[in-house]
């Protein structure tokens, strides 16, 4: 089996070799965003076998075009809620195949008119091939004045003082994360070392004070050989989000938990995983740069931060309540019943599968508490979310 795409490999040995172990997060860093060949930025044979039915994995976009109606519905309110602001700028952060926005912009073109001509789409997306990508599906708008444009990081976007929307949909759940493990010694880091010719783990001190401090935050009384991730780089991304909003809305999507969830004792393994043609391993080592690397989300975390960048916490959903909120119900009853389409947009409603696996977060700024249609109804989860941002 292989241990990956050779020159990925080779770079990341010769950094072992030059400065000794890494912390795993440093390795999942390389094995997804390396300059050169990592996984999401190396042009694959066909981009799009990457991500779909036929690649290492799917998103809710590639299901049916009926989530991204579902964003525009819900940003045409936001954009009523803020005063309809000129112009009003939707930026997707991780934007895979520009699907989303494929769909978002053509149901705001054909039943948002006014909303349209106030737009602006910004993706941010450092990966060449995915960008090409995404002009592929974006083709239509690409000669429309002042209606899209692309950055490469949100980090190294220009602070505009944005009115609109940042919203990404499983993005967080690619962050490279810390993981940790509770042993003798207390909680020590997986590091990565290089060794005949193979990549092991080693336990190590913690990397930094900051992990330190989140684990102040999160740790429970975990039992011993306890292994979690700690994604440090969530944190920093929503404060990034926070400082490039004036006023408006963050949406999150993603798969993910509470805090009180995704850290409880019971859930001893984490929930790190490796997607390969659709297939699900734990092992980051096997196929380096040719697999997809990824965890859940800690949402309650993500609520904490924005609190303290002054991003208030709208609510919090799952993502069959989400489209409910939105009339997803309406939209299903256009589509003849039991068609590929219906069962595709029911995909995303299951009960046991997307519609609750996947969860939504909303937070605002410079508006008072406003009233999202998508946030009409409540899972029993979403004062938990709420009693741990104020914790």
């Amino acid at each position: 089996m292989s241990t990956g795409h050779p020159e990925l490999v080779a770079a990341i040995a010769s950094e072992i070799a030059a400065s000794g172990p890494i912390p795993f997060v440093r390795f999942m860093e390389l094995a997804l965003y390396h300059p050169q060949f990592g996984y999401y930025m190396r042009s694959p044979e066909s981009p799009q076998e990457r991500i779909g039915w036929r690649g290492d994995f799917y998103t809710s976009s590639d299901v049916h075009p009926i989530l991204g109606q579902a964003l525009a519905k819900q940003a045409e309110q936001m954009y009523r809620l803020l005063g309809q602001p000129h112009p009003f700028t939707i930026v997707e952060m991780g934007p895979g195949k520009g699907l989303l926005a494929k769909h978002i912009l053509t149901t705001c073109a054909h039943r948002y008119h006014s909303f349209f001509q106030h737009l602006r789409y910004v993706l941010i997306d450092r990966s060449p091939a995915m960008r090409e990508l995404q002009r592929r599906n974006l083709a239509p708008w690409l000669n429309q004045p002042g209606l899209l444009a692309w950055e490469d990081d949100l980090a190294i976007m220009a602070p505009q003082g944005l009115n609109g929307l940042f919203f990404s949909n499983e993005l967080v759940d690619s962050f490279p994360v810390h993981r940790v493990q509770v042993t003798t010694k207390g909680i020590e880091e997986l590091w990565v070392d290089y060794r005949d010719g193979r990549f092991v783990e080693r336990l190590m001190p913690l990397s930094s004070e900051t992990l330190v401090h989140q684990l102040r935050r999160v740790s429970t009384d975990w039992p011993e050989d306890y292994r979690t991730e700690i994604n440090l780089r969530a944190s920093e991304w929503m404060e990034q989000v926070a400082q490039h909003l004036d006023r408006g809305f963050v949406l999150t999507i993603d798969y993910g938990h509470t805090a009180q969830d995704f850290y409880r004792p019971e859930r001893k393994h984490g929930t790190f995983l490796c997607y390969f043609r659709q297939s699900i391993n734990e092992d980051p080592f096997l196929r380096v740069g040719e697999q997809d690397m990824t965890t859940h989300v800690d949402f309650s975390s993500l609520a904490e931060t924005g609190e303290e960048q002054n991003l208030r916490t709208t609510g919090f959903t799952n993502q069959m309540s989400f489209l409910m909120g939105l009339s997803v119900e309406q939209m299903i009853a256009e589509l003849e019943q039991d068609s590929p389409q219906f069962n595709a947009a029911i995909h995303l409603l299951r009960p046991n599968g997307m519609g609750t696996t996947f969860k939504v977060l909303i937070q605002h700024k410079g508006i008072q508490q406003p009233e999202l249609d998508g946030l009409q109804y409540k899972p029993f989860f979403g004062s938990a979310l709420t009693a741990q941002s104020a914790a």
